[in-house]
């Protein structure tokens, strides 16, 4: 992996594919957007999926950090909301910014991203969010994924933290691709497990050769951790595991 995003890449995060992403602090009617929105996306999902989660206690309240669930369903989002009250930013395909509900996306803290690709645009973005204060959520997967097996993660989470020093959160959730899976249209009634995990420190490096080869081990802690706590809460889910 590089280095990172240039000087001039962080300048033009602001915007990429035509839209803005917000870099600075929530105004006072997108904190409040955000909290409408998730409050009833959670509540509701406490009632249809009778979640379960274990671990918001690890979840920091006093300083920005990067949660890194697993992510078989598109419930995910709404899962992952449920782990802090604080406005969390996200990181979500770009193809979602579409007339009528782009600008949606914005106001709750969305960060468009174009799937598959190392986006460099948008790890800038992460990076400036954090660096203002507010917490992001990244799939580290990238996008969703089926089966017990978590797949080779990107080094994302893990280069946001080298440039920020936030912690890395591990989540795993069980029961969401039953839920929902892929191509699915409709979302069942079954029981849903989040499991939240110690926040992972940064490492203390010096020099760039350093900061690369401490990206790619922490990414390979990031993997075991989040592996492990997506057997757990698939397994408390009532969702086979690996066998």
């Amino acid at each position: 992996m590089s280095d990172g995003p240039s000087a001039g890449e962080l300048a033009r995060a602001e915007r990429r594919s035509g839209v803005t992403i917000h870099l600075e602090p929530p105004t006072r009617g997108e904190r409040l957007l955000y909290g409408f929105v998730r409050a009833a996306l959670v509540g509701w999902a406490r009632l249809w999926f009778r979640v379960e989660y274990d671990g918001l206690d690890r979840v920091p309240t006093d300083r920005p950090f990067i949660l890194a669930p697993v992510h078989r369903s598109n419930v995910d989002f709404l899962l992952a909301a449920g782990c802090a009250r604080r406005r969390q930013r996200f990181l979500a395909k770009d193809t979602l910014w579409v007339p009528g509900f782009g600008r949606l996306w914005s106001a709750l803290g969305g960060i468009p991203v174009a799937r598959g690709t190392a986006d460099r645009e948008a790890l800038a973005a992460c990076v400036k969010v954090l660096e203002v204060g507010e917490p992001l959520v990244v799939f580290p997967e990238g996008t969703r994924q089926s089966g017990p097996e978590v797949q080779p993660l990107f080094d994302g989470p893990a280069f946001v933290q080298s440039r920020t020093g936030a912690p890395i959160v591990p989540v795993g959730i069980g029961g969401s691709e039953r839920a929902m899976p892929k191509g699915a249209r409709f979302i069942r009634p079954t029981k849903v497990v989040v499991v939240v995990g110690d926040p992972l420190e940064a490492p203390r490096v010096d020099g760039a050769k350093a900061r690369r080869s401490a990206i790619r081990e922490q990414t390979a802690r990031l993997y075991e951790e989040v592996q492990a706590l997506f057997d757990e809460a698939q397994e408390r889910a009532g969702t086979p595991n690996r066998r």
